[in-house]
């Protein structure tokens, strides 16, 4: 314990070991509170989210669906203690869901390092690495819900560091198999959904793109929600933009919301392919989504669908002047792309 008056320090690049767990954080039990706060920031109209008749006679079960943004973020945030100084989080992998969450179950998550590689160091830069962290999130039941791993970006403590670390990525998985995938398929009977909302024909190579488009707002409130410690999020003299960066998976969270209005009959999300943040995003960007159909099959229930998802943000002019002083982005430009599978009616 630290003594009066000390502060708690988070981690730089330099106090992480290969090996090293983050377990030591609370577990989140998804109430109604839960699912009505992540729906007002984000809107998703997905059904077996919000229609709880509906979502039994699909699941059999007579608790409701959780949306699985809502799982992603929480067990994101929990997975936030060795990221706390988190410069961005540049990509996900493998990130799989191995059974469905439904309120009133309680998440657990447990992160691992797996491997750290020290940015290439140049004149004028302040030293950072990246950080290779293996995510897993377990129920009340100790079954497995999800994994997946990600890369944060980490500040040095010493600015002109050369720790010479330089770990071989790979380890990180870079593709989900067909069998991955169909081991992700629920028990479920999918009439009821088809029948709702009518089975839609998607064609490979489709593209669609959503007229209305989302402003990013309540982002604060999602970090605080879902128990992200990234300080970036929340305290803008923490940020190398000088200002609030938007947690990822807030831009996640918007993009799954537009997925669901030009997909009206996906039932659930089974899986990230990959996930990469390009470019980053805050307060009041306007985002939309140019969505790619690259494949769709019949599958035991419903049809498994290989989905791209690439995300665009438009900013106000002065904000993207600013931006481009501190070297964050232009006034328009692509800041995500997310490749998915997802069972749809």
């Amino acid at each position: 314990m630290n003594p009066p008056g000390t502060a708690f320090n988070a981690p730089w690049f330099e106090d992480f070991s290969v090996g090293d767990e983050f377990n030591q954080v609370p577990a989140v039990t998804i109430h109604e509170g839960y699912t009505a706060l992540h729906q007002s920031i984000f809107g998703d109209r997905a059904c077996l989210y919000l229609d709880q008749p509906l979502c039994q006679a699909v699941t059999g079960q007579k608790r409701l669906l959780v949306n699985p943004s809502l799982v992603t973020n929480i067990a994101i945030g929990q997975s936030t203690l060795p990221s706390q100084r988190v410069m961005g989080n540049l990509f996900y992998r493998g990130l799989r869901f191995h059974r469905p969450v439904f309120t009133g179950d309680t998440l657990t998550t447990s992160t691992r390092i797996l491997g750290l590689r020290q940015n290439t160091i140049k004149p004028g830069r302040a030293a950072s690495g990246m950080v290779a962290l293996e995510v897993g999130v377990t129920n009340q039941d100790n079954e497995t819900v999800m994994r997946f791993w990600r890369c944060p970006m980490i500040p040095c403590r010493d600015p002109d560091a050369d720790t010479g670390q330089a770990d071989d990525f790979s380890i990180m998985p870079e593709h989900l198999s067909d069998a991955d995938i169909m081991e992700s398929l629920p028990d479920w009977n999918l009439e009821p959904l088809t029948a709702r909302m009518a089975r839609r024909i998607y064609a490979p190579g489709m593209q669609l793109r959503l007229e209305a488009r989302d402003t990013v707002t309540s982002a604060p409130e999602l970090v605080r929600l879902t128990l992200n410690l990234a300080m970036t999020h929340t305290d803008a003299s923490r940020s190398v933009y000088r200002r609030r960066l938007v947690y990822g998976g807030h831009t996640l969270g918007i993009a799954a919301a537009q997925l669901s209005r030009v997909v009206p009959d996906i039932a659930s999300i089974l899986a990230w392919y990959k996930c990469d943040h390009l470019a980053p995003v805050f307060e009041e960007d306007i985002l939309s989504s140019l969505i790619t159909i690259h494949e769709v099959r019949q599958a035991s229930i419903g049809r498994l669908a290989k989905i791209q998802l690439e995300v665009f943000a438009e900013r106000a002019l002065d904000r993207a002047v600013q931006n481009q002083e501190t070297g964050a982005g232009e006034a328009n430009e692509k800041v995500l792309d997310w490749r998915l599978a997802a069972l749809l009616g």
